[in-house]
């Protein structure tokens, strides 16, 4: 089975012929400079293959539900900078956290 094949919202065909770039930085700066919608002609709707990773993680987020938790000021500054020093945001330390201690208390709360 391959990856998933998602419809398009607005996919267009080209209008104007794009150059040809020697390199990337060329093609960074030919668009810092235009306009894409002048390249563009079509509405019609294509369907689009999404890299099997990125369908999953799509697929993994939509199974979360966001909740509301009252935490002392304190905590959360102190989560801050934990998560500062391991360079990843805040709120995936906690709910990292959260996750480890369900796991402990399923395991008969032994760490």
């Amino acid at each position: 089975m391959g990856a998933p094949v998602l419809p398009a919202k607005e996919a267009r065909l080209m209008a104007k012929e794009l150059p040809q770039f020697r390199s990337e930085k060329e093609e960074a700066e030919f668009w810092d400079g235009h306009n894409s919608l002048d390249y563009i002609e079509s509405d019609e709707p294509v369907e689009l293959e999404l890299d099997p990773e990125l369908a999953a993680r799509i697929a993994e987020r939509s199974k979360t539900k966001r909740v509301t938790l009252r935490l002392r000021v304190s905590q959360i500054e102190a989560a801050k900078e934990i998560a500062r020093k391991k360079d990843i945001p805040y709120q995936t330390l906690m709910r990292s956290w959260i996750a480890q201690g369900i796991e402990r208390e399923r395991s008969g709360g032994r760490k």
